[in-house]
């Protein structure tokens, strides 16, 4: 089985009225980072985990998912 992580931080983000700059900023990493993390092509570490969700005053179990494919 494969593990896939799909996330909302899009969502967080555009409903914060913050850019990609701005969250980046707030979490010490660049926009590249964040774009990345978007598009789910990178599955950031625990620590940046917990920045954004911090940031959006949201538990990480719930911005970021685990889902199991076959």
């Amino acid at each position: 089985m494969d593990e896939c992580v799909s996330n909302c931080v899009y969502h967080l983000r555009t409903k914060a009225g913050l850019t990609q700059e701005e969250l980046a900023e707030k979490v010490n990493v660049s926009r590249q980072t964040i774009i990345a993390i978007e598009k789910g092509n990178y599955t950031p570490s625990v620590l940046l985990a917990i920045k954004i969700g911090k940031v959006f005053k949201t538990p990480v179990e719930e911005i970021f998912k685990v889902s199991y494919e076959k």
